[in-house]
Formats: structure tokens, sequence, C-alpha cells
């Protein structure tokens, strides 16, 4: 049986996209086909149809019902208008737009295209017309680059246990399994949360360090997300209980003015690297990732002399992109 939250998606789009009413039976063929062989098909169609026509109406989505046929009212359909779907104008402050813009990159994601491509391709083979240009109301426009996030949004989706190797700053990599949650974004970056089978606690890995690929193990529906999580809260709450760390980084001269600002202490004319130009030692506390990104912005204008976790991950991201 299709994900409940994909069947609704395949519905909304059915309805919204054809120019005409659309039977009961056109859309029980397209997306209620599980119940062909139920023998009591027509009861479970019904009751799944009218939850579904609920879900989508408590959603504010409009269905319209009217005659099949322009002569006869003993018929009748279903369709959403793009009139009662599309939203009235919005005006955001320049702020405001600007972290709608950021939000916006994340759901340009062909997870969703698969959605659409899958429903456009029923209503095609039954030879209903379609109006493509409907779905333009809210047009996807976000972005999630993370190999991962395909897997791992699949996998939320129908519930079930994913497997992989995942690398810590300054470690070798791990198995992991986990039961996921949910995908949720915080702090610039995605993160998988959920049960972690081997530790038996609640975890977050973020999906940029998921190596490699990721394997879904056993059935779908193989657990239940305990009522009233909030992923994102977890997300947020995991990912900013990492405690700052003391580091130590040799900067060029007249170079990282924002890691100078934030510097606890500035040893200047020190011996560097290089003979290029003179050095100053920085003495800084952050937490880790921001520490990494600091000095990978800086390029052959900073060298990190400690902690050596924090060398290792700026070495080994270096090696990432010398590969």
């Amino acid at each position: 049986m299709a994900e409940k939250s994909e069947r609704l998606l395949n519905l909304y789009i059915m309805l919204l996209a054809q120019t005409r009413f659309v039977s009961k039976q056109d859309i029980r063929r397209a997306h209620y086909g599980e119940y062909a062989d139920n023998p009591r098909g027509d009861e479970a169609f019904e009751k799944a149809f009218e939850r579904d026509k609920e879900d989508l109406r408590e959603l504010g989505v409009v269905i319209e019902i009217g005659s099949l046929d322009h002569y006869f009212d003993d018929e009748q359909g279903y369709r959403i208008s793009p009139d009662t779907s599309s939203l009235p104008e919005i005006r955001f402050e320049a702020d405001e737009a600007a972290v709608l813009g950021i939000a916006a990159r994340a759901w340009e994601q062909h997870t969703l295209a698969r959605a659409t491509t899958e429903a456009m391709r029923k209503l095609a083979a039954q030879g209903v017309e379609i109006d493509t240009s409907r779905l333009d109301l809210v047009p996807p426009s976000l972005r999630a680059e993370e190999p991962a996030f395909d897997a791992c949004w699949d996998a939320t989706q129908k519930r079930r246990v994913i497997a992989f190797d995942y690398r810590r700053p300054g470690q070798a990599a791990t198995r992991r399994q986990l039961q996921p949650w949910g995908v949720v974004r915080s702090s610039g970056r995605w993160y998988v949360v959920g049960h972690d089978v081997d530790r038996e606690a609640e975890r977050v890995f973020r999906l940029s360090r998921v190596q490699g690929k990721v394997t879904a193990l056993g059935k779908s529906g193989a657990y239940a997300v305990p009522p009233g999580t909030d992923v994102k809260a977890i997300a947020d709450r995991l990912v900013h209980s990492t405690p700052d760390i003391d580091a130590t980084v040799l900067v060029r001269q007249r170079a990282g003015v924002a890691l100078r600002r934030s510097a606890t202490s500035i040893e200047e004319d020190v011996t560097g690297p290089d003979a290029l130009s003179a050095w100053d030692r920085l003495g800084v506390t952050g937490q880790f990732r921001d520490l990494v990104n600091a000095v990978l912005s800086l390029g052959p204008s900073a060298l990190v002399e400690g902690p050596h976790e924090l060398r290792s991950d700026v070495l080994a991201r270096l090696a990432e992109v010398a590969r």
C-alpha cells in the first residue's frame, strides 16, 4: 500500500491538474488499486477516500463536486480549482524575503518530482486531459545536496530502519543503525533524527558526514515514532549540545579578519609554515564545525596547530577537495 502522504499528494495533483471533474472510479483506479483484490474492496475504498478528502480539507484544500455530464446529474466527479488553491498576494520585508529565499532551496529535490511525475503518468494512461500549468501555484525551489538525503527521507516516510557509515571529526567511520523519525535542517545543515538501535537512545546525524550508501533494512512500518516527538527541537538541542573547543591557529598577517575579531589571544610575528609573509598565532574558541569552516575559508593563509582532531578534520576536508 502506498504511503498515505504520497497518496494524498498524488490525489491533490490529480484533482488539480485536470480541466474537468474526475469520476470516483478513475480516482480509485489511479490511487487506490490496493483495494481491488480485497473482498471488501468497495467498502475499504470508500472509507479511505473519505478519510483522504477530509485530510485534504483540513489542510485548507477546497474539493469541488460536480456532474460529469452536462446533461445528466446521475454521476458526480471531483476536482480542485486553482482559484481556490492559490495564495493571495503576500508581501515580505527585505529580511523576511531573504530568509525565505534561503529556505526555499531545500525542496528542489527529485523526491517530490517523482511523486508529481507518477501522478501525471497515471492521468495520461487514463486519457485524462491535464493542464500542467495549474501546478505552478507553488513551484518547488529548495535543494538538499547531500547524497544521503533521499534515502533518509524515504525511510522516514516508510518507517524503515536504515544503516550507514558515519564519520565524526577526527575519527574513523563507524556503522550505525537508526530508526529515522525525520529529516530536518538546523544551523544551515541537514540532519536525520531518530532512535539509534545499537545505543538505545535518540540521536542526530549530520547528512554530510554519512559515508557511502544508506541501506534500508527490513520492512516498512517496522517502528512507530513516539507520540509528541518534535524532531526539529531534538535536532536543535543535540546539535548545539556540543561544547566549544579551544584551538590554536596560525594566520598570515593582514588575513583572517573575522577570526581575529573573535580571538581570545593574538601573538604577533611568530614562525609560520613559510616565509612569504609574517604570521600571527591566534587562540580561538568555538564550535568544532565553525572553526573548521573558518580555517578552510582562509585557504593557504591559515594553519591549525591544535587540537589534533581539528587539524585532522581540516586536512581530511582538503584531501577530499584535492581528490
